[in-house]
């Protein structure tokens, strides 16, 4: 799990007790009533409040389908992904897939030699690889 800095096991914990706590889960055996409502373990649930262990994505899943929370929204808040990965898996994909060019302004490659010799290093690999039509670099 990586972290941005802002969302931490402990932000994440706390931000979870106030969402159990706003949906009438209180403090003294809300977290066992929540399991039950949400199928989620006890013990995972417990180690969640208490910023414990990493939560697997089937968790934050069910976390996110039980709080009726969207489910970018649970992976930010735990520090699964930065708020700038999930825009970037939002976006959709194009079906053409991407130019050299864009491939290389995504990795931060905006040198015209840097951008030129990216998309050389690309045409080369394609010409290697069977059943590939090449595209032009645009």
């Amino acid at each position: 799990m990586t972290h941005d800095g802002a969302h931490t096991p402990a932000t994440f914990a706390a931000w979870l007790k106030e969402q159990l706590l706003r949906r009438g889960y209180p403090e003294r055996g809300g977290q066992k009533k929540f399991s039950t409502d949400s199928g989620i373990s006890a013990a995972t649930v417990s180690r969640l409040v208490r910023a414990e262990g990493e939560p697997d994505l089937r968790t934050l899943s069910t976390l996110a389908e039980s709080l009726g929370v969207p489910l970018g929204e649970i992976l930010v808040r735990a520090g699964v992904l930065t708020p700038a990965d999930l825009a970037a898996a939002a976006r959709p994909l194009d079906p053409a897939g991407i130019t050299p060019a864009q491939a290389a302004a995504e990795l931060g490659i905006t040198s015209e030699r840097g951008v030129e010799t990216f998309e050389r290093m690309v045409d080369g690999l394609r010409a290697t690889e069977p059943n590939q039509q090449r595209r032009a670099s645009g």
